[in-house]
């Protein structure tokens, strides 16, 4: 009975393990889908495709605009660089030495009195031009005028006196052949005269120094120049004594310039002054761009400065048009000689490269080597815009024969007539395209002329 109940039990718990094996190696079945989930499938696909689309038209937008850019950097580069010109001349080019100096007075007068008085007028104004023996100031004559008259006075007494004593000594000098009176007497008498006859010569330079005196009341001038500024008014009492003056007369016309040359330099301009060379001195303003006045040489020191090893030297100017004042400052140019048929460019012409020296020469025409067509790195085709100038420039070494301030004396190279650049050489390079202008240039006399021959260069479209 136990036996049958246990396998029974046995065979039901088989059966029951059986089917939970069964049941678990059944698949379970999939959740339901929700409604809706397609739409959002296609929702996601449509983002994706959207997405990718955008970058893709960024991708070729970036590029078009990497290409236009790159189009107007190949335009820009072609693009003609405006330039100024002028032409390579051919001309007397003086060689000169250059110094500093100062414009000094041909004469410089300090007016004083000379005698003491009331100073009545000064009729000259400040700043005045005057000429020699013009009367600068007046001085009250009247106690001057009284001492002539004085001494004037003195001269008749003195004179009616020895005309008595001359008398007296002729009478003497009778009695004394007569044997009437004594020798003694008789040259007593003869030495009076001769008293009256020295007062009288007394008198007359006391008139004279009267004289003199009275004329020293009217102040003249000594030299033609132009008067200062007045250093006492009228009014005031003067004395011979003081030490400031009146006013300061100062000679323009001619001028002097004193300016300071080196040692190593003397002996060239002794060696040309003693040979009877006169030598020609221009004097420029302060930035040594406008000249001002041309004279000469008129002496140097005869001593050099042993703490700076320099030499002062004075040079003349006629100074009519009174470009010169004393105490200006200027640059000074000695002209030691001219040197004829030189060929000149301007000095900011003038480049440096690893070729030497070289100047950018204007051609007429399109460069030798000028594709209308360039090949960018990634290798697309860019066009260039049609190119209408007319005018390159080749560099062309060149020998440097002498510097003279800013202009440039040349051996080869170049030859008159030919355009060069002076002015935007910083952007060319050789074969590039230009478009030229002439070049202005200040003057000798200010004025504004143009270098080069404008009618050679003609203007690219």
């Amino acid at each position: 009975m136990l036996s049958a109940q246990i396998s029974e039990k046995e065979r039901h718990d088989g059966v029951t393990t059986a089917e939970s094996q069964k049941t678990l190696r059944q698949p379970e079945p999939l959740p339901e889908e929700p409604k809706g989930s397609g739409a959002r499938k296609w929702i996601v696909v449509l983002l994706i495709v959207a997405v990718v689309g955008a970058a893709i038209w960024k991708i070729r937008r970036n590029t078009k605009e990497q290409n236009g850019v790159q189009m107007m950097m190949a335009a820009q580069a072609d693009r003609p660089t405006p330039v100024q010109v002028s032409s390579v001349q051919q001309k007397t080019m003086p060689i000169f030495l250059t110094a500093l100096g100062t414009v000094t007075a041909y004469n410089t007068v300090t007016i004083k009195s000379r005698v003491d008085g009331q100073l009545m007028q000064v009729p000259v104004r400040e700043g005045q031009a005057v000429k020699q023996g013009q009367v600068l100031a007046e001085i009250d004559p009247k106690p001057y005028q009284a001492a002539l008259e004085q001494a004037q006075g003195q001269l008749v007494k003195d004179q009616a006196n020895a005309v008595n004593a001359r008398a007296e000594a002729a009478r003497y000098e009778a009695l004394l052949s007569a044997g009437v009176v004594s020798k003694e007497s008789q040259q007593a008498q003869a030495s009076t005269a001769g008293q009256a006859e020295g007062s009288i010569a007394s008198d007359r330079a006391a008139i004279q120094a009267a004289q003199v005196n009275l004329g020293y009341t009217k102040i003249l001038s000594p030299i033609n120049g132009v008067v200062g500024l007045r250093q006492v008014d009228a009014g005031n009492i003067v004395h011979a004594a003081d030490t400031t003056g009146l006013l300061v007369v100062t000679q323009l016309e001619p001028i002097a310039v004193i300016f300071t040359l080196p040692e190593d330099q003397l002996p060239e301009v002794l060696r040309r002054t003693r040979a009877g060379d006169k030598l020609v001195v221009e004097a420029y303003d302060r930035a040594a761009a406008t000249h001002l006045a041309t004279g000469s040489l008129l002496t140097v020191d005869n001593e050099i400065d042993t703490t700076t090893g320099m030499v002062k030297a004075k040079a003349v100017f006629e100074n009519k048009d009174g470009s010169l004042f004393p105490n200006q400052f200027v640059n000074v140019r000695l002209v030691l000689q001219e040197k004829r048929n030189a060929v000149v460019i301007p000095a900011s012409a003038l480049q440096t490269g690893t070729q030497g020296n070289f100047v950018y020469l204007l051609k007429e025409g399109q460069p030798p080597v000028d594709p209308l067509a360039k090949k960018d790195a990634d290798g697309p085709t860019i066009e260039l815009p049609e190119n209408k100038t007319n005018f390159y420039v080749e560099a062309q070494t060149v020998n440097v024969e002498l510097t003279e301030g800013t202009q440039i004396i040349l051996n080869g190279g170049v030859k008159p007539g030919d355009q060069i650049v002076v002015d935007g050489q910083e952007k060319l390079k050789n074969g590039s395209k230009v478009f030229p202008k002439t070049a202005p240039v200040k003057s000798g006399d200010g004025t504004t002329a143009e270098l080069g021959t404008t009618s050679s260069v003609r203007q690219g479209s």
